[in-house]
């Protein structure tokens, strides 16, 4: 009867129980979720307070719309095979603090609750999130352990024996809990002159595929052709028609070098944005600039008198102004004014600067204390306030550096794609100081496309920790 059962839920030939109804399993999930805040709610507050009136059980119910309205909204509940639980993580976070705003709001108009139970409020709102996360926690857990013992598995074909196909190949076979069973390469091109394909093993050509595909051999398709090839993908899609196979294209975007890429409906015709800013406007942009508004008014109240002293230091050290406002290039390469604390007897901000270098004659003995311990960039702060600058990003180089190296270093310009940082990728990697060799800069500059690439709140929260344990004292800043 158990094996009965078992067929029942996850053999291939019938498709399975869990994809014949997938509807009514994303619906569980949602109810689930739906119940994990109405109990939480239960808990903190009928705990004390047995009855509620109708006005205080109205923010449950907007607590509960809201957020599955943003959860659908970010694809809560239609996760495919591939993508990553931090996925998970941030949509659930995403929708949670939507709600909690709106509950907020309503309660901040309406009244109905007083402190203690505002209190029990708080800590729902605090808790919630994370019971839900452990919640779908568990859920990725299980389905995980049944693909690993080889159920509910969806078997896998790649159309096109391509260095994309092998990279997509990697990727099935190394994550085993995503529940694909990779069947084979096809293709009509060989042999292969690629050192790397030459080593691919083709099972048979198009035509065999389309056949196997018609006989249900497989229930997905990965189609990894070059993007020149379009006729020949066309030609392939019609044939495939006559299947049930869920086909997948795969363009080769990597070989676009996609800086902040996405894709995007304009009017109606899908579009890809090859090069833009990873977070402007949306969850992203939100995330980014909250983050930024936190921590920088944060260490503006800790170092605010730090800063009058430093700034004490340098009327006594060296005469001029306490502040050196340097010309940079900023968000979308406009000019911003960069504050720093003056380390210089001289306030070089022409067309040739002269970077600083080791035992500078015109750096002051304070300013060599300043610059080696980053303390001349705590103005730098402000500028974050003033949304010029952000925590984390590139840092901003002279407007006169930006011309020497933008003819001589490619892609040099999609570093203002985002907001310059107070520290940064490469910052945390050593790439500090004087940048006296092209090799120094093409260096830096790798780093900084490469964190925008691979952008996310977390990875802005990782370098700024990993600043404050290594990132602000250098042997290379002088």
């Amino acid at each position: 009867m158990f094996n009965d059962f078992n067929v029942l839920l996850f053999n291939n030939k019938n498709n399975g129980f869990i994809r014949q109804h997938k509807s009514a399993l994303v619906a569980l999930v949602k109810t689930s979720d739906i119940l994990i805040i109405i109990c939480l709610f239960s808990a903190f507050l009928r705990s004390s307070y047995y009855f509620l009136e109708s006005k205080q059980n109205l923010i449950l119910l907007v607590a509960i719309l809201v957020f599955e309205f943003f959860a659908t909204l970010n694809n809560l509940y239609l996760i495919p095979r591939g993508v990553r639980f931090l996925f998970v993580i941030k949509n659930t976070i995403t929708a949670w603090i939507c709600s909690a705003f709106v509950v907020m709001v309503t309660i901040s108009f309406f009244p109905v609750f007083d402190d203690t139970q505002k209190y029990h409020i708080f800590l729902w709102l605090l808790t919630t999130p994370f019971v839900i996360i452990f919640w779908h926690l568990i859920i990725r857990l299980a389905l995980s352990a049944l693909r690993l013992n080889k159920k509910n598995i969806r078997r896998v074909a790649i159309l096109g024996a391509t260095t994309l196909g092998l990279d997509l190949e990697n990727i099935l076979i190394k994550q085993p809990w995503m529940g694909f069973s990779f069947t084979g390469f096809f293709d009509d091109r060989a042999p292969f002159s690629d050192k790397r394909l030459a080593s691919v093993d083709v099972i048979g050509n198009i035509k065999e595929l389309i056949e196997k595909a018609k006989n249900k051999e497989f229930e997905d398709i990965f189609i990894t052709l070059p993007m020149q090839s379009e006729k020949r993908i066309k030609s392939i899609l019609s044939e495939l028609r006559d299947t049930s196979v869920v086909v997948h294209f795969v363009p080769n975007l990597v070989a676009f070098d996609l800086v902040g890429g996405k894709f995007e409906n304009f009017n109606g015709i899908p579009v890809i944005k090859i090069f833009d800013t990873p977070h402007d406007g949306g969850v992203d942009g939100l995330s980014k600039r909250l983050f930024d508004l936190i921590i920088s008014s944060s260490i503006l109240l800790v170092i605010f008198i730090p800063m009058l002293v430093i700034a004490l230091m340098i009327k006594l050290s060296a005469p001029g102004p306490v502040l050196f406002i340097q010309r940079r290039y900023g968000f979308r390469g406009e000019e911003i004014n960069v504050w720093k604390f003056r380390s210089m007897r001289v306030c070089e901000d022409g067309q040739d600067v002269t970077q600083a270098t080791q035992n500078d004659p015109r750096i002051t003995k304070f300013g060599q204390f300043l610059r080696k311990s980053s303390l001349d960039e705590l103005p730098q702060f402000i500028n974050v306030l003033q949304g010029r600058m952000s925590i984390v990003g590139p840092r901003p180089h002279a407007v006169a550096h930006n011309e020497e190296y933008r003819s001589q270093i490619s892609g040099y310009m999609l570093r203002h794609n985002v907001k310059p940082g107070i520290t940064g990728l490469a910052q945390i990697r050593g790439f500090r100081g004087e940048t006296d060799t092209l090799d120094k800069m093409e260096g830096r500059i790798k780093s900084d496309l490469e964190y925008i690439h691979t952008w996310s709140i977390w990875l802005d929260i990782e370098i700024f920790i990993m600043t404050i344990f290594k990132g602000f004292l250098h042997e290379n800043a002088y």
